[in-house]
């Protein structure tokens, strides 16, 4: 129910709005613990809040009014699918709502991919979301963003879902060893010795996914390999799921050598940080580059993530666009064409460079 409320000369018509719910457990549910969930909207929006009882008031302007009622509906229908209203569902459900997408909150937070031992796998911002739909919508998917963004463990969990399914026969994991020069013979050990520090965190996503028991023996059976890039050339994968990680670490050339392995049946998703690159200086980043090579490519679809869809500790996110704003202030001012005049008069082209919710 909405109530216009008489305004001062010159100022906007106000409004109130009432919400009601019914059940007092799910009113406890959607306020949380110490109100907290409720104190965090009222400092996201412009209308001001108040309950009593099993009645929420909504007072201010309409627009902003109905920006709060589908933040309080969609956290109830979440609420509804068995969701737990943590502090990071309610702000980015409040973010993605602001932002006006078309996609509704209750929709993406409730995208399961995969399920093992109680826990559930989804996407968990609307970047996230786009980009899990994106890998079933294409035949290669590039994944860009920082640290946090989930852009390796998402591909990770489509990948095994993809093999659940039967819609692969296998999964291969790469990732380019660049420490070890690709070559690795230096270092000590077995084969697999010496390439487990760079493939570790592939083997740390799989064990979160897969019953850490069988995963020896898929790999034994070859139904998952993991392996350094470098051991990719020369074949053609057919069936399978493959996913190259790290990709800001190779070169043009060995990311051309990578694509074209591709087979039929094959699906592949790139994944990779263009500020975090790690190659020898001088030497280009083929993960720079692909998108200017292949962004007219139909069926090749390149997801753009970024700090709004860091989902580790909330910090992480302040330390990426703290970072990006570094980055933005070192690069170097535009050149400026400056006209001078040669020995003849005439003119020479030189450029000269330049530098809280309340209860009632």
């Amino acid at each position: 129910m909405t109530d216009t409320l008489p305004a001062a000369p010159g100022q906007p018509a106000r409004a109130q709005s009432r919400i009601t719910v019914d059940d007092p457990h799910l009113m406890v549910r959607l306020l949380g613990t110490r109100d907290e969930s409720l104190r965090l909207i009222e400092r996201s929006v412009d209308s001001d809040i108040h309950v009593r009882g099993n009645e929420i008031t909504i007072t201010g302007e309409a627009t902003a009014n109905a920006l709060v009622e589908r933040i309080f509906t969609e956290l109830l229908e979440l609420i509804e699918k068995g969701e737990n209203l943590t502090e990071d569902t309610v702000r980015r459900t409040v973010d993605m709502l602001t932002t006006g997408t078309p996609e509704r909150p209750a929709e993406v937070l409730t995208l399961n991919i995969l399920s093992r031992r109680g826990r559930t796998i989804r996407p968990k911002t609307l970047g996230q979301k786009r980009y899990v739909d994106a890998i079933d919508a294409h035949t290669i998917v590039f994944g860009v963003g920082p640290a946090g963004t989930g852009k390796t463990y998402l591909a990770m969990a489509k990948a095994v879902q993809a093999l659940q399914a039967k819609q692969v026969n296998r999964i291969i994991l790469t990732r380019p060893a660049v420490e070890a020069g690709e070559r690795l013979g230096f270092l000590p050990g077995t084969l697999y010795d010496k390439i487990d520090p760079y493939l570790r965190p592939l083997y740390d996503a799989l064990h979160d996914m897969i019953d850490p028991e069988s995963i020896p023996k898929l790999i034994s059976a070859g139904t998952i390999e993991v392996a350094p890039l470098a051991y990719m050339r020369g074949r053609t994968l057919n069936d399978a799921f493959i996913l190259l990680d790290e990709a800001q670490n190779t070169t043009p050339e060995q990311m051309k050598m990578f694509l074209t392995r591709l087979g039929f049946g094959s699906k592949i998703v790139v994944t990779g940080d263009i500020t975090q690159v790690d190659l020898p200086g001088g030497t280009r980043s083929g993960l720079k580059i692909v998108r200017d090579i292949l962004g007219q490519v139909e069926d090749v679809h390149f997801t753009q993530l970024g700090s709004a869809d860091v989902v580790r500790h909330r910090l992480v996110t302040d330390i990426v666009d703290a970072y990006e704003r570094w980055d933005a202030g070192q690069q170097p001012a535009p050149q400026v064409p400056a006209v001078s005049h040669n020995a003849a008069g005439g003119p020479s082209g030189i450029q000269r460079g330049g530098r809280a919710g309340r209860r009632r």
